[in-house]
């Protein structure tokens, strides 16, 4: 299978996981607003996801899928069935512990993470996010568990089944916002229900997709002969760079929302609105990217083959060119007209629209650094290099917060949104910077003459997203919410017809966005 069409594959059902989540967020946009309460939920919610990030999907996929694709293609079925038999065993029960613990220190977690919530103006909303919080620690054992399950189907190219699973998520907290708000006397604390609810079932599906290929783990290993494994050390040893990579994410990320605590309420709801927004295009090409880049870069690294690596690097990066580059003007150019469109109803009002919007804008800045640091990072895990990463996201989470040192009393929350942008664009930059130092990474030739061929097509997008920003008062046609829809619907593509008319004027082809596996 080509790689276009795996990333494909993948974008579609992240696509669909976006849209059902940008409903779920208009949803609780709606009900909510964006005021004490719903700030308790998005703190109580970060929580599990932080974990889930530093244990599960960051740390133990980037030191899992390189080792189990080395193993599966040097050894028979019955070493492969054993080591997953053996690691099931041990991140359940780790897993397991921490749940636990979570679960019994809330309060103290949650003092940890919102450190503005304990004032006793704000007591009632810190125990709203101490019962979320209990209620959803689970979520991280589910979402271990789905990590494993996808790391194994994702290096046996099953790459639709990881992608459609946060649906579930979203499908699950949509219903909880609709039919389950009247079970409990707090109404947003149904939210929480329906997150535990999501969770069971992405879990379901994924270990289903297991049994169906003969994989499904059996969790009677046993401890000792489990921890003896060779492989299993090698993984653990492996994981403890990657955990320290992950963290220094999701530490920038703590010390974010816990400035965030401090600012005017609604904070922390308003970033997390620009964030979902952000998602679209980090999670539909460069988390797709980065998902199929990193079995085809092992596989390159594997049999020497430099050409290729240096082949799939550049693809990844040319596509965050053509297709990242643009999303970052639509979201800067376009903000005003996505937050009304999508959040504008009920309790969220026109402040919570320009409040969102600062965030998306400043957000946009850093976007095409995101992007890259999901191509350029598995370059480096593809060659159990977890290391160097870690070095690199260390360095940019010192000057992200020396950022906002700087831009936070000037900004408030906007130049929390702005200073993780400036980070990552750091990360991006310093990542090509090693690779290409140590002889790793030596682009093709012909990036000048892309870049030539590529900027038209930029300046027409711009020109036609600011030739409609002053004839349409976003916030004004809240009263006909369907025509809102149809001009930004009309607008988008306009501009994305504007834009690949110019990319085929200027000499690009299918051709161009194409690459076969490795």
């Amino acid at each position: 299978m080509g790689l276009l069409r795996s990333a494909a594959t993948v974008s579609s059902f992240t696509l669909l996981s976006r849209i059902t989540g940008l409903i779920r967020d208009v949803l609780i946009a709606r009900a909510f607003g964006a005021g004490a309460l719903t700030d308790a939920f998005w703190v109580a919610f970060r929580i599990p996801n932080l974990l889930r990030r530093l244990f599960a999907e960051g740390a133990f996929s980037q030191a899992f899928v390189p080792i189990l694709g080395e193993l599966r293609s040097s050894a028979g079925h019955g070493e492969v069935r054993r080591l997953l038999d053996r690691v099931a065993l041990l991140l359940t029960l780790v897993v397991m512990l921490v749940t636990v613990l979570g679960i019994l220190g809330a309060p103290w977690v949650v003092s940890l993470m919102a450190t503005g919530l304990r004032s006793a103006a704000r007591q009632s909303e810190f125990e709203a996010a101490v019962w979320m919080t209990r209620m959803m620690f689970p979520y991280i054992l589910c979402m271990s568990l789905v990590a494993f399950a996808s790391g194994v189907l994702n290096t046996w190219s099953r790459y639709a089944i990881p992608a459609f699973t946060p649906i579930l998520l979203n499908l699950s907290m949509i219903a909880a916002s609709l039919f389950m708000v009247g079970w409990f006397e707090i109404p947003i604390y149904a939210l929480a229900a329906g997150v535990m609810i999501g969770g069971f079932l992405q879990l379901a599906v994924q270990w289903s997709a297991l049994a169906r290929l003969g994989l499904l783990p059996r969790l009677n290993a046993g401890i000792s002969q489990s921890r003896r494994d060779p492989i299993v050390r090698r993984i653990l040893r492996q994981m403890l760079p990657a955990i320290l990579g992950v963290s220094v994410a999701q530490i920038s990320l703590l010390i974010n929302t816990n400035i965030a605590t401090w600012l005017q309420p609604g904070s922390v709801t308003w970033l997390s609105f620009a964030d979902r927004l952000m998602e679209f295009p980090t999670a539909l090409l460069g988390v797709a990217l980065g998902t199929v880049l990193l079995p085809s870069l092992s596989r390159a690294y594997a049999r020497d083959d430099h050409d290729a690596y240096n082949a799939l690097l550049d693809w990844g990066l040319r596509l965050v060119v053509l297709l990242g580059l643009p999303a970052a003007l639509g979201l800067a150019l376009c903000s005003d007209a996505l937050v009304a469109t999508l959040f504008n109803y009920g309790a969220f009002s026109a402040h919570d629209v320009g409040q969102t919007r600062v965030a998306v804008m400043a957000y946009s800045v850093g976007l095409i650094g995101l992007l890259a640091i999901k191509i350029l990072a598995p370059a480096f895990y593809a060659r159990q290099d977890i290391r160097t990463p870690v070095k690199i996201a260390a360095l940019c989470l010192v000057v992200t917060q020396l950022l906002n040192a700087v831009m936070v009393p000037v900004l408030a929350h906007a130049g929390l949104a702005l200073s993780i942008g400036l980070g990552a664009t750091l990360n991006a930059g310093l990542l090509a910077y090693t690779l290409h130092s140590r002889g790793i990474y030596r682009p093709n030739s012909g990036w000048q003459r892309f870049l030539a061929r590529a900027l038209p097509a930029q300046l027409v997008l711009a020109a036609v997203l600011l030739a409609a920003g002053p004839y349409i008062d976003w916030i004004q046609l809240g009263s006909q919410p369907g025509w809102r829809i149809v001009w930004l619907a009309g607008l988008v593509c306009t501009a994305a017809a504007a834009y690949f008319a110019t990319l085929w004027i200027c000499g690009f082809r299918p051709s161009d966005f194409t690459r076969r596996a490795t």
